[in-house]
């Protein structure tokens, strides 16, 4: 994938890292599968995809919406990466 391992994706996953630590009182590993650990819930990971929509101002729709989306904090920063960056040419994929 494009968007892993960049400086970029590094400091989503951080914030992501710091807002779910924030909200469960639990320090995670980017790496840590949520849902397995009892991290996120169903309804846990609505609010995260609305702090994904607010914070960096993207839309969660449609095939973006799967759970395997929201497993991992790298996986929630690669979706935001490609949600935000607009294909080649000016169309937002």
């Amino acid at each position: 994938m494009s968007t892993a391992n960049t400086p970029h994706t590094h400091a989503l996953e951080k914030e992501l890292l710091g807002f779910l630590e924030g909200r469960t009182g639990t320090a995670w590993d980017a790496d840590t599968d949520l849902f397995a650990a009892g991290g996120l819930s169903s309804l846990f990971a609505m609010q995260v995809v609305v702090h994904l929509e607010k914070t960096y101002a993207i839309a969660v729709r449609g095939a973006d919406l799967r759970l395997d989306n929201f497993r991992t904090v790298r996986r929630m920063a690669e979706l935001v990466g490609r949600l935000r960056v607009p294909a080649d040419g000016g169309r937002h994929g």
